[in-house]
């Protein structure tokens, strides 16, 4: 659908009149102006919404009862709208707001690749779907206020096919005698006809209003992929704007958990430790790294910085890092001179030692699934993202993980759920049903295995360190979780998102 600047600018309105129903098609782009500090919120908070509905999805069968009370639970807790409540006030269309504005931020960030562009479309279908379900009552309202107009049958097709549409989808002569009965085309909704759930004749299907949904959904789907087509056409008009530039690029592959650049074991773990901590409590990504340096006494720089910064998360001091990757490297044939004068810098720039002294934060899952890919001869890289099925298939064997729990992995990696397909080899190495937790980071691995081998208690059975503050390395820290998204320039930090309006529409417009 093309937006004519007539059309795609919103009018000067209440909130209220703006933002009528807690579920919409995002037609139109925000015209607020809105601080940078509000930009990167939102989109972190719908970051973290997306990231549950996607763990959610599959810990649970959608549209179940205890899919759409855990899901009803994410979005209150973050502070999202889902419902049509009595009595609206005005929180609850600020809430609305805050959904409209981080949709259009995550779509800049989302509309990169192919790849970014399915995980976000499936994501936001998933809520679309739950909100609009939850409007009940109020769903031809929905429908008439976005102008969706389907044709409906009349009484007398109704009574001519009455025993046809009852067969179809085990309905009642009462429901039947009760709903609407929509005609569309086949195409439109090939998941009620893969179902059978539905009447078909001369190409089309006879839709009872309960299952509406489904084509409602399709035209969501549609406009999305779209829009999100468009927006990577015009993603040099957003990347020339150095206020937004920089947090966009990030998003795709933001962090949304603990900031594990605190090191709450350190000197804790000593060297002898680590093969049998990499065999017990590394995630697949990690063990493969060390095992090609036990294997090869080498790892080119990608690795290097991957293993590197995780040795450091999990307690490594620097004498320790230095010690450890010295005595591999000569291993592997390296003149010690050589290892000092080429490498050491690097661990102890990593450390916050050289250059510009930054302490280096461990990878995150994102960091390793949508950055620099391992090329021949690498072994950084996720192993559920990077490696061939049939390879990964064997090494999951090789970790003894039985025939059965090899299957679901490979579902999940099959599916693009790299993340979960990890967190479903925790529980099945672990032998944990329920972990109570959603796996965004490696470091997360190592601790909470510790957690579940040790029972709670820190490595070596000593009492935990109070943490240092937590620094704010360019990310936004909330509750306890930190995002990791580049801050904009101190001059752009203070000022407002002025020509936010202009800049959307452009992006939105063909």
């Amino acid at each position: 659908m093309q937006f004519t600047r007539s059309t795609r600018r919103l009018r000067a309105s209440p909130l209220a009149e703006t933002y009528p129903f807690p579920v919409q098609f995002y037609e139109h782009p925000p015209t607020d102006n809105i601080s940078l500090q509000d930009f990167e919120n939102f989109a972190v908070e719908r970051l973290k919404l997306l990231k549950s509905v996607e763990t959610i999805g599959v810990s649970y069968i959608k549209a179940s009862e205890s899919y759409n009370k855990k899901l009803e639970s994410e979005l209150r807790k973050l502070k999202f709208p889902y419902r049509v409540s009595s009595g609206e006030k005005l929180d609850d269309y600020e809430m609305r707001r805050k959904d409209h504005i981080s949709h259009f931020i995550l779509r800049l960030a989302y509309c990169q690749s192919e790849e970014l562009r399915r995980w976000f479309i499936q994501q936001e279908l998933d809520v679309f779907r739950f909100r609009f379900n939850e409007l009940q009552d109020k769903q031809q309202e929905f429908l008439q206020h976005n102008k969706l107009e389907y044709q409906t049958i009349g009484e007398e097709e109704k009574e001519l096919q009455k025993k046809n549409l009852a067969d179809s989808g085990g309905y009642g002569s009462i429901k039947i005698s009760e709903w609407l009965f929509y005609k569309v085309y086949f195409t439109d909704v090939l998941e009620l006809v893969r179902a059978r759930k539905v009447f078909l004749k001369d190409g089309f299907v006879y839709i009872p209003h309960p299952e509406i949904a489904v084509i409602v959904l399709n035209e969501f789907r549609q406009r999305l992929s779209k829009s999100l087509a468009l927006a990577s056409r015009a993603l040099p008009v957003v990347q020339s704007d150095e206020r937004l530039q920089p947090l966009l690029n990030n998003l795709s592959h933001a962090y949304v958990g603990q900031d594990y650049s605190i090191q709450k074991n350190v000197g804790k773990i000593s060297l002898e430790q680590i093969d049998g901590l990499a065999a017990k409590s590394y995630a697949p990504c990690m063990r493969q790294l060390h095992k090609a340096l036990r294997d090869n006494h080498h790892l080119r720089h990608g690795g290097r910085m991957q293993y590197g910064l995780f040795l450091k998360g999990i307690g490594l001091t620097l004498d320790q890092a230095l010690q450890f990757w010295k005595s591999e490297f000569i291993r592997g044939k390296v003149d010690p001179d050589k290892f000092d004068k080429l490498y050491s810098y690097n661990i102890r720039h990593s450390f916050g030692k050289e250059g510009k002294r930054v302490d280096y934060t461990p990878f995150s899952c994102m960091k390793i699934i949508m950055s620099n890919a391992p090329g021949q001869g690498d072994y950084h890289g996720c192993p559920f993202r990077h490696s061939d099925l049939e390879l990964l298939k064997q090494k999951l064997q090789s970790y003894k993980i039985p025939p059965a729990g090899i299957s679901q992995i490979l579902d999940l990696v099959k599916g693009m759920h790299y993340q979960l397909a990890c967190q479903k080899y925790f529980e099945l190495s672990h032998n944990a049903e329920e972990v109570g937790f959603s796996l965004n980071h490696p470091n997360q691995y190592f601790i909470e295995s510790q957690k579940l081998l040790n029972g709670s208690r820190d490595i070596k059975k000593e009492s935990s360190q109070p943490e240092n503050q937590q620094r704010n390395q360019g990310s936004q820290s909330t509750r306890g979780t930190s995002a990791c998204v580049s801050k904009p320039t101190s001059q752009a930090e203070s000022a407002d998102m002025e020509g936010l309006e202009e800049l959307l529409s452009d992006v939105y417009t063909e």
